[in-house]
């Protein structure tokens, strides 16, 4: 039985032959297909098939991407210009500094018509008062109550005298009466000088005229005569 097994078992060369008739039946086959090439040269060719369509495949693949990316924003609008920008300032500037001054002139001018108002209304009740001294004159004067005596008289003239001095002292006038005070040029003003025993030198000898002034403004200076020492 063992003889009968080793006798059937193919040798080397009966093996080889059989690879050789498979490998030419196969290269028949091939030549059948139209394939002069081994099947080694036939697989490169086909590598080299594949890389030489992979570039036409590209632009394909390209366009797919290109669909699949989102739209480009639209181009962005220039800058605005800094110049406009600089005039619009300029002008804006311009109108409120134009509505400043007209704001301004209206308040100058309304300020204006007040004070003229407050010091008519001022002057009105000053006048009032000073028309009654005139009243007393008038009456004084008038022939029925003319008086006999000159004392009476006088006595009239004085209290019509102190009615209007007090007038004047409530609207704010000062009589400025600098007899034997230093001389002041601000206040006084010097007619001459003169000699003087007891007055000293630069001190005011005699009042010719009495001065007035309001609150602290110089309305009338005081005419005098300064002494000059002995």
């Amino acid at each position: 039985m063992a003889e009968d097994l080793n006798q059937q078992e193919p040798t080397a060369e009966e093996k080889a032959k059989f690879e050789n008739d498979v490998l030419k039946a196969a290269e028949d086959a091939m030549k059948m297909d139209g394939s002069t090439g081994s099947p080694t040269e036939n697989k490169a060719d086909a590598q080299a098939e594949e890389k030489v369509a992979e570039p036409s495949d590209a632009p394909a693949e390209n366009a797919a991407d290109a669909a699949e990316q989102p739209a480009e924003p639209a181009a962005e609008q220039p800058a605005e210009d800094p110049t406009a920008a600089l005039k619009a300032a300029l002008a804006d500037a311009n109108d409120r500094n134009l509505r400043l001054i007209a704001e301004f002139d209206n308040y100058r001018r309304r300020t204006a018509k007040e004070q003229l108002e407050l010091i008519e209304t001022a002057n009105g009740k000053l006048l009032e008062k000073l028309s009654e001294v005139q009243d007393n004159f008038e009456r004084a004067f008038a022939s029925e109550n003319k008086a006999q005596d000159l004392e009476a008289f006088e006595k009239g003239m004085q209290m019509i005298y102190n009615q209007f001095a007090k007038i004047l002292t409530d609207a704010g006038l000062e009589q400025i009466d600098p007899t034997g005070a230093e001389f002041d040029p601000n206040m006084h003003e010097a007619l001459m000088q003169q000699p003087s025993e007891t007055v000293p030198e630069g001190h005011v000898v005699t009042v010719f005229q009495k001065g007035y002034k309001l609150k602290n403004k110089i309305l009338k200076t005081a005419k005098v005569i300064v002494s000059s020492g002995k």
